[in-house]
């Protein structure tokens, strides 16, 4: 039997024990497992394995609710259009965009860690670097014609 909290007897003082990663998170982690599995297993050209990768990102928007979906929808569009080069594809059960492989922005919904808003991340690959301190995330919960240029300069900028 495993405690969920510790006491240290000489001190006298409780600390929670860490109990491992929540069910959300294994959820996402077994999504990931899965994905490379599928990659793994596919074979074809490039194109086909582009047209894929778009066919289960598309899937995934669509399976989700629709204030995520209608933004998620948005997200792709802006992004497919802001940098073409860059390859849709499931990241940990969310979509994704990637170069050379390596992911540079995606698009988490707000229920997929039962979050008040949908996220825009971009990772350390990105090239939005200013100065010592910059933002790598975005929380979304409607776009607006400004809203959407600003996106769309942020994908370019992190392009490079």
């Amino acid at each position: 039997m495993q405690p969920t909290s510790s006491s240290t007897e000489n001190s006298g003082t409780s600390a929670e024990q860490y109990n491992g990663f929540t069910a959300d998170e294994r959820a996402a982690m077994k999504e990931h497992a899965q994905e490379q599995k599928k990659a793994a297993a596919r074979r074809g050209s490039r194109a086909e394995k582009e047209a894929a990768a778009e066919r289960n990102v598309l899937a995934k928007i669509a399976e989700m609710p629709e204030a995520d979906r209608v933004l998620a929808e948005r997200i792709h569009a802006i992004v497919k259009t802001a940098a073409p080069d860059l390859m849709p594809k499931l990241w940990y059960g969310m979509p994704a965009y990637a170069r050379d492989g390596k992911v540079l922005c995606h698009f988490q919904s707000a229920q997929k860690f039962k979050s008040r808003y949908a996220t825009l991340g971009f990772s350390d690959q990105a090239a939005l670097d200013d100065g010592a301190m910059w933002p790598t995330a975005y929380a979304l919960k409607e776009l607006t014609a400004a809203d959407e240029q600003r996106i769309s300069a942020l994908v370019k900028k992190a392009v490079g």
